[in-house]
């Protein structure tokens, strides 16, 4: 799947929250109006996008249900046509069951679709479109059978940010993939290393650096206003966040700053985008919070666009 799209940075530092249980197959989740909160975090004044650095291991993080505060991600169908390009389609609605029109834009766009594979692969980031009626729509083809988890971030109008997220057959012969853990992607002539620690409990900072020949790189492209944007899936439950780099986040290279918090030990899948030569890559990495960054781990081959 090539289809790109890139999310623009806001502020200061972001807390990486990711904990919940394995849910495989479920197509609606529980509301999360009941069990999860976003916890509060004033995004005017501290940048936060996703997630609270305090209590957040208290409640359920964002991605996990399909319904919060009485909106909820109806999709269209939830069986995709392996190899086949279609439209994915699906609806917001709200507390009184209606279809959401309004959205605020949010890093320069009103919807952020991220569609990843049960077993943290496959992963892609879209900008669906609305249709009058409220329709979101973004063709996409899906090659690879499986369970496909898909999270729509958005913000209604009046309404707090919020990710829901919902279950997408692709049926088929699936064949897992075992992610080894690693810090160094490789991808069309990129070398991509993520160094720092995740710390469960703890505030940390990764940084990421990008580089062409042995060179880093220091004319990074801005791609809706950022340097580069991490994506964090916790292996198992794909709880779900997004980071975006300290300070204005558009400084070119070579290194690009994500604060990063974990409640809790645990493997995770982060994505990262950057661009360069007017073309958006992803990088893709597998860290585990008892890796201490002293070997870069087994080269991973991330996916450009």
């Amino acid at each position: 799947m090539n289809t790109a799209a890139r999310l623009s940075a806001y502020g200061v530092s972001l807390a990486l929250v990711a904990v919940g249980g394995w849910v495989v197959g479920e197509a609606v989740g529980p509301s999360a109006g009941e069990t999860g909160v976003r916890g509060g975090v004033d995004t005017a004044h501290t940048g936060v996008h996703r997630g609270a650095v305090g209590g957040a291991a208290q409640h359920q993080p964002e991605g996990l249900a399909s319904s919060k505060g009485g909106y909820t991600l109806v999709p269209a169908d939830t069986t995709l046509t392996p190899g086949v390009e279609e439209a994915l389609t699906f609806r917001i609605t709200g507390p009184r069951g209606e279809t959401v029109t309004r959205f605020d834009v949010e890093h320069e766009k009103r919807m952020h679709l991220i569609l990843v594979r049960r077993d943290a692969s496959n992963f892609d980031h879209l900008h669906p479109t609305m249709a009058d009626d409220g329709t979101w729509s973004v063709p996409i083809t899906v090659d690879d059978p499986g369970s496909y988890r898909a999270f729509a971030d958005f913000t209604p109008t009046g309404a707090e940010p919020m990710t829901l997220g919902v279950d997408l057959a692709v049926p088929g012969e699936f064949r897992p993939v075992h992610h080894e853990l690693s810090r160094v992607a490789r991808v069309d002539g990129y070398e991509v290393r993520l160094d720092g620690e995740l710390v469960p409990g703890r505030t940390s900072t990764l940084t990421a650096t990008v580089s062409k020949d042995g060179r880093p790189l220091t004319d990074l492209q801005p791609y809706l206003g950022a340097s580069g944007h991490l994506v964090a899936l916790r292996t198992g439950d794909l709880a779900y966040l997004h980071v975006h780099p300290a300070g204005h986040g558009d400084t070119g290279g070579p290194g690009i700053e994500f604060a990063a918090e974990v409640p809790s030990a645990g493997t995770y899948r982060l994505f990262l985008d950057f661009r360069h030569g007017n073309s958006v890559r992803t990088a893709e990495f597998t860290l585990d919070t008892t890796d201490t960054g002293g070997a870069p781990g087994s080269p991973h081959t991330g996916h450009g666009h």
